[in-house]
């Protein structure tokens, strides 16, 4: 009888220890430094999203972030952590070029006065590693422009008549994508 009131103890005692708050934090990573954000397009506050962006958020260094903390010429994930995902949830026109509702990773290639945008369709990947140009679905070349200062980088959208910008910030740098919904277009006709 002693035996099995010992093997009790014993089994009471290792699910006390699995279960204290000690070794549960062991089960979860540290919080990551570079908070995620997630942003949306909708044409009006009514509407369901037309486009979803999650991405990571890093923080300048220094004043200055391109040429230094992200160098000019290579390809970046554009954030931090995993590559940026882009969402459409209807086709669009990238620049000029057609591409079909779906989801893709966004890569840039940043330079001084202009950057190129790269939409992937391997997606669920981390950073630019594993960056490859055979699963590139469009590119497009955009002019690079100073705006008002950011110490994180951030995607945001604007409405113009004639489209949708995603709008790249970080530091003084800003990139617009541009961007033609469906509807954007239909309206237009």
């Amino acid at each position: 009888m002693k035996r099995f009131n010992s093997l009790n103890v014993i089994f009471v005692l290792a699910l006390g220890l699995l279960f204290s708050p000690n070794s549960a934090a062991q089960l979860f990573n540290d919080m990551d430094k570079n908070p995620h954000d997630i942003v949306y397009y909708r044409a009006s506050k009514e509407e369901t999203p037309q486009i979803k962006v999650i991405y990571g958020r890093p923080k300048a260094k220094d004043g200055k972030v391109f040429g230094t903390q992200i160098p000019y010429g290579r390809v970046w994930n554009t954030g931090s952590n995993e590559s940026t995902e882009v969402r459409f949830y209807c086709d669009v026109m990238f620049g000029n070029k057609y591409v079909k509702a779906g989801t893709y990773s966004l890569y840039t290639i940043p330079n001084k006065n202009y950057w190129i945008v790269i939409l992937n369709g391997k997606t669920d990947t981390y950073g630019a590693n594993f960056y490859n140009p055979k699963f590139n679905i469009a590119s497009i070349e955009v002019p690079a422009v100073k705006g008002q200062k950011l110490e994180n980088f951030s995607i945001a959208f604007t409405s113009k008549n004639y489209g949708t910008q995603m709008v790249l910030g970080w530091a003084e740098t800003r990139v617009k994508i541009p961007l033609y919904t469906e509807q954007r277009l239909i309206s237009k006709i």
